[in-house]
């Protein structure tokens, strides 16, 4: 008989949240293993003594966390996805009948808080990843990714320069409450565009978005200009675990930016009682600064050199003593003086135009041009010249391979499934924090997983001696039915049989 479901809600039920989810839910786990009243402490500080009382710093934490793992860039999804998860409502610590925070209370939260309160939510979990023995330190894999932000080109509008604008960013700069610089609009630029003056061949020196002026203008090779953040994630070789994540301006390169991660990479890790040995990453963090701050923190590095460097002159032979080039020709090249060129500075060594000029092999030589002779060697020819014998070896083109597939599997999991392919903040002190609690969720996952396959390890492992005591035993039992069976001459048979 066809059956035909009758549905009548209750008026009254007896419902306890707990009872719902599994033992093996992913936040019924994570609210066993993580401990988060260190918040209460670390946002003391934000808070008076009267007033309404604010939004719970755990709960608050929680929601955020949980937006990352369902990788929902959205406060206002956040809040309506929790409303209907079970899991969810039980990891905050909330019931059926409880209202969630409004939305908007997220966003003014995260406002409020530092920067200090979302790096010591990702050194608590990245101790415990340390603790369990998850990290070693040793090698670190560095790369950067760009972040969209929460900006339109669109909207961009020409900048102006004026006579008093340091002293207007001053004053700005006093009463501002956030930490998004300001930026000084024209008188003329509400005119179109939603009030916004149309932009002519936009650039990041003529050109800003008045919504978001950390925002900055780039490009990736195959892909549409855009208005970005930079984020740097450094990565532990060993577990692909991520050691420490930053937000830069889009504007910066990746090299110029490794001096400050690194610093903070041996901080993250010396305050556990690591030690950062060697590093790689690709050839965007090439420079002197670069390779200096390797040597200046006593780290091997294995990066490519630019292809700017030239580590072999053919015929052109250097005398350190005199600082100077000898041709082919045996004619000098001496030095003329150091310039930027780009964002690199370069010796200049010249030699004399004449004698280039009846030179037999001028046809021939590299460096000869109708104006002038110059043969240009960067200031950092020694680290650059190191990095390119360390890079030539074995280990080197191995260490490669590690960091492809190190780093940048990490990086493509939390654009695409942990909430950072775009930031829903303004300004760089803001896109810091959601690049921060990316990765905290992303090394919770690595956490979960590694804690649920150490159980299953111990529990394989357990269950060798206890099976061997099982056959012991049935081993002993049968030996003794056996002894039995003989001494009564085969009467009870039977009982061996059944």
């Amino acid at each position: 008989m066809q059956g035909k479901k009758q549905y009548q809600e209750k008026l009254f039920i007896n419902f306890q949240l707990s009872d719902h989810i599994p033992e093996e839910n992913f936040y019924r786990r994570l609210k066993e293993l993580l401990d988060f009243k260190f918040l209460y402490k670390t946002t003391a500080k934000y808070y008076g003594r009267e007033g309404q009382k604010s939004i719970d710093p755990v709960v608050f934490m929680k929601l955020i966390l949980a937006g990352y793992l369902e990788n929902l860039n959205s406060d206002r999804r956040i809040i309506n996805t929790c409303k209907m998860r079970l899991d969810i409502l039980y990891f905050l610590g909330y019931d059926l009948d409880e209202e969630l925070p409004w939305h908007s209370t997220l966003s003014r939260t995260r406002q409020l808080y530092g920067q200090e309160v979302f790096t010591e939510m990702f050194k608590a979990v990245l101790k415990q990843c340390i603790d369990k023995g998850m990290i070693s330190g040793r090698r670190q894999a560095i790369d950067g990714v760009f972040v969209k932000a929460n900006a339109s080109l669109d909207s961009m509008i020409e900048r102006e320069i004026l006579a008093d604008a340091e002293v207007y960013g001053n004053e700005l700069e006093a009463n501002k409450e956030d930490d998004a610089p300001v930026v000084k609009m024209k008188e003329n630029d509400l005119e179109n565009n939603n009030g916004l003056k149309p932009k002519k061949n936009p650039h990041n020196n003529t050109h800003y978005n008045p919504s978001d002026p950390d925002a900055k203008m780039s490009v990736k090779p195959g892909k549409a200009t855009a208005l970005n953040y930079l984020g740097e994630v450094s990565v532990d070789t060993a577990s692909h675990m991520i050691t420490h994540i930053q937000a830069f301006t889009a504007d910066k390169g990746d090299s110029s930016c490794l001096p400050e991660v690194l610093k903070n990479v041996i901080e993250n890790l010396k305050e556990n009682e690591l030690t950062v040995e060697e590093v790689i990453a690709d050839r965007g963090f090439s420079s002197g600064n670069a390779l200096k701050a390797l040597e200046e923190n006593n780290i091997i590095g294995y990066i490519p050199n630019r292809p700017q460097f030239v580590y072999e002159r053919p015929g052109f032979t250097y005398n350190d003593e005199g600082d100077y080039y000898i041709c082919p020709e045996d004619k000098k090249l001496i030095y003329k003086g150091t310039w930027k060129d780009g964002n690199y500075y370069n010796k200049y060594y010249g030699a004399n135009k004449k004698d280039c000029d009846v030179c037999p092999g001028r046809e021939k030589c590299p460096l000869y041009s109708k104006r002038d002779v110059f043969l240009k060697e960067t200031i950092d020819r020694p680290y650059y010249a190191g990095m390119h014998l360390r890079m030539q070896t074995k280990k080197a083109r191995w260490l490669m391979k590690v960091r492809q597939s190190t780093v940048e599997p990490v990086i493509g999991t939390l654009v695409n499934y942990l909430g950072m392919k775009r930031v829903n903040t303004k300004g760089l002190g803001q896109a810091n924090k959601c690049l921060t609690m990316a990765a905290v969720a992303y090394n919770i996952k690595k956490l979960l997983k590694h804690t649920t396959l150490k159980v299953l390890a111990d529990a394989q492992a357990l269950k060798k001696p206890v099976q061997k005591a099982i056959n012991d035993i049935l081993s002993a039992f049968i030996a003794s039915i056996t002894k039995l069976n003989r001494l009564i001459g085969g009467r009870s048979s039977f009982f061996v049989a059944n």
